[in-house]
């Protein structure tokens, strides 16, 4: 450990000392991702409130700053820091805001730069709170008042983070649009009313270690050493939109039995409210993943699952919930991954009666050859993925863009986005011409569920009148989201989506 760089329960009984010996303890806490002229003027300042200045650091696994943000790790930042002869000291914050640290570390003076002083444009709300955790261990929060610089802008001018195609698109969307109207557009998703129907799914993940190769047979042996479930299909669907909307509600069926229900009601977001039926002879879905728990990667799969149709009378009870719902609101999200629930008339009221109806109907191991996108007359916003396209047309190697027009002119449908996993994703609307839009994913822990945070972001988007092309981005971003997690583990997040749109189109 270097001379500055201090583990936070050591740095907060040195900081105690001092303050004992009469000294007053200034406290800055960053990101610092290019270190430039504006954090020098910025700490020298700040040190000239007190006695000893203790700068915190952004620990990589919160810095929210769109995809390849941090561009450098939290060590090397913490490395640059250091070498300010005006730093006293330097600790890795590996807490996602400052509020923890500053009850630590009880600073006299906790110091912003001046750009933080209009708390209307902090969209994380953190500013208010960093001062009402400052002032309960009996300090006070100070703003600077010299030059001020973006790192972000510097990063995304001068450091070659993104692709020609990613830098192209971003620069077309700086050109048309401002992040004022941006949060304006987000804050409009708020008095968005939106019902999401389709499978409610568990989604298991089971870590094993590999033991080795059994004896008496020629098959793998693991060991489970432990397991998470998150909630899938229309259910993580909902969650994506709870931050973002204040009126959600789920209609969905589980098992005969109610098996999860709990558990479901727990984890679901603010302000989502869920309509439950209860599939006769039908377990909850269970999708259950085995996974090696030192690469994370997947080794095989078991379902638990009734794939059969719902029988009349549960089909009759879901048909007079809907019929009643759908008038009530704006936006309809469907997730039909062909697991029995979605009936013939049921798609005839969704298309009938939908205000704007969005639609993912997926194909998979379990409906391959039997579903398809095409059994609904009317959808406003189609997401689908380049292999459920060519499935749909039985056409392995044809142009995607005459395959996404053969589909624009099959149905009556407003939009249609294709996504292309690592090519990005494919907007074919009402212009008749395609918007491409790049991946902006850095890293890929799972790619289960990043279609439908797409489908969930761009269709809220849509309906709300957000031109294609932004809501394509703001979808394509809360995709990349979602691939740098664990199945559906952590939900799209507003605050952090903003701070993603914001730190790229600097």
């Amino acid at each position: 450990m270097s001379n500055k760089i201090f583990q936070l329960d050591d740095l907060a009984a040195q900081l105690k000392q001092l303050k004992a010996n009469g000294k007053k303890i200034v406290h800055c806490h960053g990101v610092f991702d290019l270190l430039h002229l504006g954090h020098i003027r910025y700490l020298k300042e700040a040190k000239s409130f007190g006695d000893v200045l203790v700068v915190t650091i952004t620990s990589d696994m919160y810095v929210r700053r769109g995809p390849a943000r941090p561009a450098f790790s939290d060590e090397l930042r913490a490395e640059a820091i250091e070498a300010i002869e005006v730093v006293d000291f330097v600790a890795i914050n590996k807490r996602p805001t400052a509020i923890d640290i500053i009850k630590k570390l009880k600073p006299d003076f906790y110091v912003k730069g001046p750009d933080y002083k209009d708390y209307t444009k902090d969209v994380t709300g953190n500013i208010q709170s960093e001062e009402d955790a400052v002032k309960s261990v009996g300090g006070k929060i100070k703003f600077t008042s010299d030059i001020t610089f973006s790192s972000t802008k510097l990063v995304n001018r001068y450091l070659n983070l993104y692709s020609d195609n990613q830098k192209m698109y971003v620069d077309s969307l700086k050109l048309k649009y401002s992040m004022d109207e941006i949060y304006c557009h987000f804050n409009k998703l708020k008095e968005l009313k939106v019902l999401a129907v389709g499978e409610a799914i568990l989604d298991e993940y089971v870590f094993c270690e590999a033991i080795g190769k059994s004896g008496k047979e020629p098959i793998l042996v693991t060991q489970e050493i432990s397991k998470n479930v998150y909630l899938g299909g229309i259910l993580a669907i909902a969650n994506h939109l709870s931050s973002f909307c204040d009126n959600i509600n789920v209609i969905s069926f589980l098992g005969e039995k109610g098996d999860g229900e709990g558990f479901i009601k727990e984890s679901m977001g603010m302000g989502v409210e869920t309509n439950f039926l209860y599939k006769k002879n039908s377990p909850t879905i269970v999708k259950r993943r085995y996974v090696d728990n030192i690469r994370k990667s997947k080794l095989f799969g078991v379902y638990d699952i009734n794939d059969e149709l719902i029988d009349r009378n549960d089909e009759q009870l879901f048909y007079e919930k809907l019929d009643n719902l759908l008038p009530d609101y704006d936006l309809v999200i469907v997730a039909d991954y062909g697991h029995g629930i979605i009936t013939e008339p049921i798609i005839e009221l969704l298309a009938k009666k939908s205000r704007f109806l969005a639609l993912n109907s997926q194909v998979n191991a379990g409906n391959i050859g039997y579903h398809t996108i095409s059994k609904y007359p009317r959808v406003n916003c189609i997401v689908i993925n380049e292999t459920e396209l060519r499935h749909e047309f039985r056409n392995r190697l044809g142009d995607i863009n005459m395959l996404i027009k053969r589909l624009a002119d099959n149905m009556e449908t407003d939009a249609i986005i294709v996504t292309r996993g690592k090519n990005g994703a494919i907007l074919y609307g009402n212009s008749g011409e395609p918007i491409t839009c790049p991946a902006f994913n850095s890293k890929v822990v799972d790619i289960v569920g990043a279609g439908d945070a797409l489908l969930t972001l761009s269709s809220a988007c849509m309906s709300m009148g957000m031109p294609d092309d932004l809501s394509l981005f703001i979808g394509s971003l809360s995709a990349a989201q979602s691939v740098e997690s664990l199945g559906n583990s952590k939900s799209v997040d507003k605050v952090d989506l903003l701070k993603a749109i914001d730190s790229i189109l600097k």
